[in-house]
């Protein structure tokens, strides 16, 4: 069985509430902040540091809007977001081929 390189994963991508708001982001289009934050079961603080982190890397970006007095973030993956899930998951997916095989 040939080695398994672990060291080709995005950390930025690998961590569950990151990888959790980028499948959201790409299987349901734009969320807001409260549809993602109920999705993922998350609270405020945790989902803000990963949203950050997702959007310093250009995975994702922020639009920021009023709806009456209160403001509303909705997210959208990138290219890029697309392209690094994609990576990922094909990652895992050859992971998940060598266990089988083995």
């Amino acid at each position: 069985m040939p080695p398994i390189d672990f060291n080709g994963l995005d950390t930025v991508v690998h961590g569950p509430v990151r990888l959790g708001v980028l499948t959201a982001l790409r299987t349901g289009g734009p969320l807001d902040f409260t549809t993602l934050k109920k999705r993922l079961e998350v609270g405020d603080g945790v989902l803000g540091l990963h949203l950050r982190k997702l959007e310093e890397s250009v995975y994702l970006t922020c639009k920021k809007t009023f709806v009456g007095r209160r403001p509303k973030s909705t997210y959208r993956i990138t290219a890029s977001g697309r392209k690094a899930l994609a990576s990922y998951l094909s990652a895992m997916q050859a992971l998940i081929d060598a266990v089988e095989a083995g």
